[in-house]
């Protein structure tokens, strides 16, 4: 109920007069079963208007630090986060990683939709960055579909730093649904040591990012668009 609130009611319309949004492809996003969608990364807003213009209830992994913060903005962080079906998940320690995939992995076979940027963070320049490999060890342990999804214009309306979004332009693509070769869910999620399954999902995550620059129109840059200062895969 609180989902679809937001979405119709409260944030919705006026995400729509902001942004003014104009999707292509929606009809690559399958009606039913389980779905990846995988998008540049350009602005706060991007996960709200991806769950704007689709139809289907779309689920994010969000900090868990919205969660658990206190005072009445914690709480109210909280109950937002909730409400909207988003799933806590821990970013700190070994197992961080493998626990958010089990996360993603839990919401498609439930047969909903996952949406990730691989990029992992906004990009600082517009640029796509070298992605994540998350989504692609996912897509290959449950068999999901993963569907390309190029944003532009979010950064206007949401510029980094702004206190408040302004009026702009924002166009979302759809690509045709992507489908990797099948490995078993604890293979493909925690391969890590396997240097073949590393490889495999790596170059398919590289192939993925490079499309979506391509698309977009913009460059393409072979690293990590975060300051952690690792070469995680």
């Amino acid at each position: 109920m609180w989902y679809r609130f937001f979405k119709y009611v409260l944030v919705g319309p006026l995400l729509r007069l902001l942004g003014r949004p104009a999707v292509e492809g929606r009809r690559h996003v399958p009606r039913t079963g389980p779905v990846i969608i995988a998008a540049n990364h350009l602005a706060v807003l991007d996960s709200l208007y991806l769950a704007l213009v689709l139809p289907r209830r779309v689920t994010f992994l969000a900090k868990q630090e919205y969660f658990t913060g206190t005072g009445l903005k914690g709480r109210f962080l909280r109950w937002f986060f909730t409400v909207l079906g988003q799933v806590p998940v821990n970013r700190n320690g070994g197992t961080a990683a493998a626990d958010a995939l089990d996360a993603a992995t839990k919401i498609l076979e439930s047969g909903d939709i996952w949406a990730i940027h691989p990029e992992g963070t906004r990009s600082p320049d517009g640029c796509v960055y070298r992605g994540r490999t998350g989504a692609l060890r996912v897509a290959m342990a449950t068999g999901a579909p993963v569907i390309p999804v190029v944003l532009s214009g979010t950064d206007k309306v949401n510029p980094r730093g702004a206190k408040l979004p302004r009026f702009g332009k924002v166009r979302i693509s759809f690509g045709t649904p992507r489908y990797y070769p099948h490995v078993p869910s604890s293979h493909a999620i925690h391969c890590a040591t396997d240097t073949a399954a590393t490889s495999q999902v790596r170059a398919a995550t590289d192939e993925l990012m490079r499309e979506l620059a391509a698309r977009s129109g913009r460059n393409y840059v072979d690293r990590y668009a975060t300051t952690f200062g690792s070469n995680r895969s």
